[in-house]
């Protein structure tokens, strides 16, 4: 495929989880790793706050009835429809990600018409596509959207994730980036037990972007914890809670540890 005349790239925020600072500093890392021309449109129900160069667009509209007691982040089905004047071929980014290598090939990879996920790394034995980076025609993925209007619950219930249901139901199916693109910061990136209490966690090698799935998004891999309702805890004092104190299982206890991420903290910036 032909690098397009401009190279649109789109996020969604919605809520209060993340502020403009993830939008702007997403901004910043795309423009330091991109062949120029290129467009960051922002859908969102709050544009205030953003770098006057993100496009912003409202969220596009389509009514349905939330599914509850599901983790899959289902607002993002708003971007599977009509996006206004964003129209052609768009590269979706999550807004928590960190562009860690040359984004070019994004937009070069496979055919135009082609609908590309990430390999989920969670689930090997599956082909399960992961969508905090995935590459679209517009409009391609309505036909998702009309099944999951007639009965979201049992759509939630049935594929769990949203991720699941895109790669199992996309028109013409999916295709994959190529292995090592895209990098996985908890598993990639932290070093394994018992290297994590003395290594800080690494740039993978090769990565052009790095995911923070679950609850680990930059600013705890920067603070050095595992969830944002935690404290950095100094190696020993970690180790010395799994006698007393731990709020997990012994063998996650010790998994769930990681130093400061300078590496993070240095790339995630306007």
């Amino acid at each position: 495929m032909d690098a397009p005349d401009i190279k649109q790239i789109i996020c969604i925020k919605w809520g209060t989880k993340f502020g403009p600072e993830y939008v702007n500093r997403l901004h910043g890392m795309i423009a330091r790793n991109i062949t120029p021309p290129f467009r960051l449109f922002c859908f969102t129900d709050d544009g205030s706050g953003l770098h006057p160069d993100v496009a912003v667009r409202p969220l596009p509209e389509f009514t349905y009835q939330a599914p509850v007691g599901t983790k899959g982040k289902w607002p993002k089905s708003r971007l599977w429809g009509d996006l206004g004047d964003v129209t052609g071929v768009v590269l979706f980014l999550d807004l928590d990600v960190i562009v860690t290598g040359n984004l070019d090939p994004f937009f070069t990879f496979g055919d135009p018409d082609d609908t590309i996920l990430g390999r989920n790394p969670n689930t090997p034995f599956e082909k399960l596509g992961q969508t905090s980076v995935y590459r679209m025609r517009v409009g391609k993925l309505k036909p998702l959207q009309d099944i999951f209007r007639a009965d979201p619950q049992a759509v939630a219930d049935r594929y769990k994730y949203e991720q699941r249901f895109v790669t199992r139901n996309a028109p013409g199916g999916v295709r994959f980036w190529p292995r090592g693109w895209l990098a996985h910061f908890r598993m990639h990136s932290v070093p394994p037990f018992p290297l994590n209490y003395i290594r800080e966690p690494k740039v993978p090698k090769n990565s052009r972007i790095v995911i923070f799935a679950g609850n680990l998004n930059p600013p705890d891999a920067i603070a050095g914890r595992w969830t944002e309702d935690e404290q950095h805890r100094p190696p020993l004092d970690h180790l010395r809670a799994t006698f007393g104190g731990r709020r997990e299982s012994l063998s996650k206890h010790l998994r769930h540890y990681l130093l400061p991420a300078s590496w993070v903290r240095d790339l995630w910036r306007e």
